[in-house]
């Protein structure tokens, strides 16, 4: 699938936690974790499971950064 988004990062999923309508899938990236929260249905669609190679794809306008 072609997307225009450049920000993709490949991981795997670590954790799927399911709501009625929403659920929260965690990606592994490296060292680091990825939170998205997306539809149950779209889960469903994708047949997402533990252990799934996925790309995470970041879309957003803002990102905040902050250095203590």
């Amino acid at each position: 699938m072609t997307i225009s988004a450049r920000n993709q990062l490949s991981g795997r999923v670590e954790e799927i936690l399911l709501g009625q309508i929403m659920a929260h899938v965690t990606v592994r990236v490296g060292d680091n974790l990825i939170e998205s929260v997306i539809t149950r249905r779209s889960v469903d669609a994708l047949q997402l499971k533990v252990g799934d190679e996925v790309k995470a794809v970041v879309k957003s306008t803002e990102v905040m950064l902050q250095k203590d």
